[in-house]
């Protein structure tokens, strides 16, 4: 089974950086695609990162390529999203979440969700 508990949220300032971090209390999380989504108000959950099981592949949204970084630890049974050069329209709940596809940037197919971190970028 599958947990995911997202951590590392807050309230910054434009331009500066934070990290994201989902950690996983089952033993299987290297068996799975992880990917970051996230929720701004108003809108529909939508697509941020994602990266294979092994961290061999990755794949970013067009508005965060550059300045957002996945990566994984499956020693830790972690995933990381480290943001860079934050920006107000990054302000949203970010979504750790898990799919046993191989590949996958489509929140449909991702079969467990973490709870969400709120993240708040002020101008």
């Amino acid at each position: 089974q599958v947990q995911l508990v997202e951590s590392g949220g807050g309230l910054v300032q434009a331009g500066v950086s934070l990290r994201l971090s989902c950690a996983d209390s089952g033993r299987t999380f290297s068996r799975y695609t992880m990917g970051w989504f996230r929720q701004a108000p108003g809108k529909e959950r939508a697509f941020v990162a994602t990266m294979s099981r092994a961290g061999t592949l990755k794949r970013y949204a067009d508005s965060v390529e550059g300045r957002f970084t996945i990566s994984r630890d499956n020693t830790k049974n972690t995933v990381y999203l480290q943001m860079d050069t934050l920006k107000p329209e990054d302000t949203a709940v970010y979504y750790c979440a898990a799919t046993s596809r191989i590949w996958s940037i489509d929140q449909g197919d991702y079969e467990y969700w973490g709870q969400g971190t709120q993240v708040t970028v002020s101008s």
